[in-house]
C-alpha cells in the first residue's frame, strides 16, 4: 500500500516536473523571438518614412557624405571664381548658402526621427532586461 502512494507522489512529481519544463522552454522561445525582432525588425514593419529617415540618417552621418559633399561645394566655388563672366554664384555665393540652409533644414528632422526611432528601440530592449 505504501509503496503505491510512494509511486503515485513519484508519477505526480514527474508530471509536474514535465510541466515545468514545457513552460520554462516555452518561455524561453518567447524571450528569444522577442529579442531578435528588438534586435532587427522586419523591413516590412518600417514605414517609408522611417526606412528613408533612416536612409538619410546613415548617409548623411558618413564620410562618403562628407567628401562628396567638400568636393561639390570645393567645385563650386572653384568654377565661380574661375568663370568670373559665366559664374552661376559670384561671389559671396549667395545661391550656395541658400543652398546649404535648405539641405540643413531637411537633413535635420531626418536625422532627429531617425534617432528618435533608435532611442524608441533602445528604451524597449531596456525594459525587456
Amino acid at each position: 500500500m505504501k509503496a503505491n502512494k510512494i509511486n503515485e507522489l513519484i508519477r505526480k512529481e514527474r508530471e509536474h516536473r514535465r510541466k515545468l519544463h514545457e513552460i520554462v522552454e516555452a518561455a524561453v522561445r518567447e524571450e528569444q523571438l522577442i529579442a531578435d525582432k528588438l534586435a532587427a525588425p522586419e523591413p516590412r514593419t518600417l514605414t517609408t518614412g522611417q526606412r528613408v529617415a533612416d536612409y538619410v540618417a546613415r548617409f548623411g552621418g558618413s564620410w562618403n557624405f562628407i567628401f562628396a559633399f567638400a568636393i561639390l561645394l570645393v567645385g563650386w566655388i572653384l568654377y565661380n571664381m574661375v568663370f568670373k563672366d559665366a559664374a552661376f554664384d559670384p561671389f559671396p555665393f549667395i545661391l550656395m548658402n541658400l543652398v546649404l540652409s535648405c539641405i540643413a533644414a531637411l537633413q535635420a528632422p531626418f536625422i532627429m526621427m531617425s534617432q528618435n526611432r533608435q532611442e524608441e528601440k533602445d528604451r524597449m530592449r531596456a525594459e525587456n532586461d
